[in-house]
């Protein structure tokens, strides 16, 4: 496998470099950069020092080109400008982005202000939940990788919403996530000093990921959804913990819910759904694949209780990233990504 990062020096490109290279398939990795051409990535990146010493490489299509697949690990409106040109050019294309998750582009623009990707690029995407999407992403030339907070929410949700156990109707969803999920771009509200000791909310009801959420819901479960979803800024370096809430069906009951997530995900060996909360924490996924899950009913409420937590970097980015790369080239769903999570 001859494997090519675009955004290699994000946080989501050093998890793809970190698992990449354990990947008993990768031959050759390419790293590349719109800015630092000739630089040493060890240079950047002290602890990769004898590790990944590899030299950045200017972007350049002909050398996309040669490549097996190209990882584009970039802020949004980018990879729409890199990836249309290479689609049915040899490389498999995944990009970690939003700019091909959603099909409508009036929706793209309004809700990440800027331009949409090709229309015709976006068409000929396939939406990467590899538990859930695994048949097209097979095939497909270029994957929208989904988005860190729709990974934790849909994995614990979506079963529960196509066996029409819970009503979507009145989805709520509650999440929380690590600095890291803003990316090593320092700003005012990642600075050390404001974030640290505190907990924020950010983008009331606006997030990027709602419509991305509403849209796979009805791709994946049938169902039309109009969430509420918000997300908070937790002073952690990685993670995400999600709590869904929402109605439980006439004569369903909280084993059923439990006996629903355990069946869709028996033979998924990244979803684990657990029967005790005590057991559900970021910690216990960290720096892994894993996305660990469990349900709960309020009898006072009617309501069921979701929680789901994932690595916001693997899970949510780079680790599924590279399960959806496995699965295209007929690998084993856990090759390079099978690792015990840091936990301490």
């Amino acid at each position: 496998m001859k494997v090519g990062i675009i955004g290699a020096t994000g946080y989501g490109g050093l998890e793809l470099i970190r698992f990449l290279h354990n990947h008993k398939e990768m031959a050759e990795l390419h790293l590349f950069t719109s800015s630092e051409e000739g630089v040493s990535f060890s240079q950047k990146f002290g602890h990769l020092t004898h590790i990944v010493d590899h030299t950045l490489q200017k972007i350049d299509n002909d050398v996309l080109a040669e490549l097996d697949v190209v990882f584009t690990s970039t802020p949004a409106g980018v990879a729409s400008k890199l990836m249309p040109s290479l689609i049915g050019k040899g490389p498999k294309l995944i990009d970690l982005s939003g700019d091909f998750r959603l099909k409508d582009s009036a929706l793209y623009e309004k809700w990440y202000n800027k331009p949409a990707a090709d229309a015709k690029a976006v068409a000929q995407s396939v939406y990467g939940l590899t538990e859930w999407n695994a048949t097209a992403v097979k095939d497909a030339a270029l994957i929208a990788n989904p988005g860190c907070y729709p990974t934790a929410t849909l994995l614990s949700v979506l079963p529960l919403i196509k066996h029409k156990l819970i009503d979507p109707s009145y989805l709520i969803v509650d999440a929380k996530s690590g600095i890291s999920g803003a990316g090593n771009k320092p700003s005012q509200g990642t600075h050390f000093s404001e974030a640290n000791e505190g907990f924020s909310i950010y983008k009331t009801n606006e997030h990027q990921h709602i419509p991305e959420i509403e849209q796979a819901i009805k791709m994946f479960a049938g169902a039309d959804a109009t969430i509420t979803f918000n997300t908070h800024l937790v002073p952690m370096t990685r993670g995400i913990l999600t709590t869904a809430y929402a109605p439980v069906m006439p004569n369903v009951s909280e084993q059923q819910l439990y006996e629903c997530l355990q069946a869709t995900y028996k033979n998924h060996p990244f979803v684990r759904v657990v029967q005790d909360a005590n057991a559900i924490s970021t910690g216990r996924v960290k720096g892994s694949n894993y996305c660990d899950m469990f349900v709960k009913v309020d009898p006072r409420t009617n309501r069921a209780t979701i929680v789901s937590v994932i690595d916001n970097l693997v899970k949510g980015a780079a680790g599924q990233a590279i399960q959806n790369m496995n699965v295209q080239f007929g690998f084993n769903q856990m090759t390079g990504l099978d690792v015990v999570p840091l936990f301490i």
